[in-house]
């Protein structure tokens, strides 16, 4: 339905429309960011047990999604409890023993970086197709 408004009162009436679609448009994007974050962690367990195969599970359990909303923007991270075990397995590490003898080094196993590339194209079309 169209609004009826005075002519001197016009900015203040498009400045209104333009708030009201900026916390659509918020409200869209923290809805995406929160469910592609609890994505993103079961993709990781997933992808935790499966390719680094650890006995107990800790690894894999540690995923977690941590979700910050403000007005303009909501940020979703994702982390792990073993806060630098997931760069040591991602890029590999150099392993030593106390006597500071150096031994081959550990291989990469690479399990974040798919899944982030992943979450990155889910997200932009998520998005898209709510707007």
């Amino acid at each position: 339905m169209a609004r009826k408004t005075a002519m001197d009162k016009l900015s203040d009436a498009i400045a209104d429309i333009l708030n009201e679609y900026a916390d659509e448009v918020g409200e869209h994007v923290a809805e995406a960011a929160e469910a592609m974050g609890k994505k993103g962690v079961q993709a990781l367990r997933a992808q935790s047990k499966e390719k680094l195969k650890t006995h107990t599970g800790k690894y894999a359990k540690g995923w977690k999604v941590s979700v910050d909303k403000g007005r303009l923007q909501t940020t979703a991270t994702i982390y792990n409890d073993h806060y630098s075990l997931p760069h040591l397995l991602e890029h590999g590490h150099v392993t030593r023993n106390g006597t500071g003898r150096v031994y081959p080094q550990t291989p990469a196993h690479e399990h974040i970086a798919p899944v982030a590339e992943e979450l990155v194209d889910s997200f932009e079309r998520e998005v898209l197709e709510k707007l």
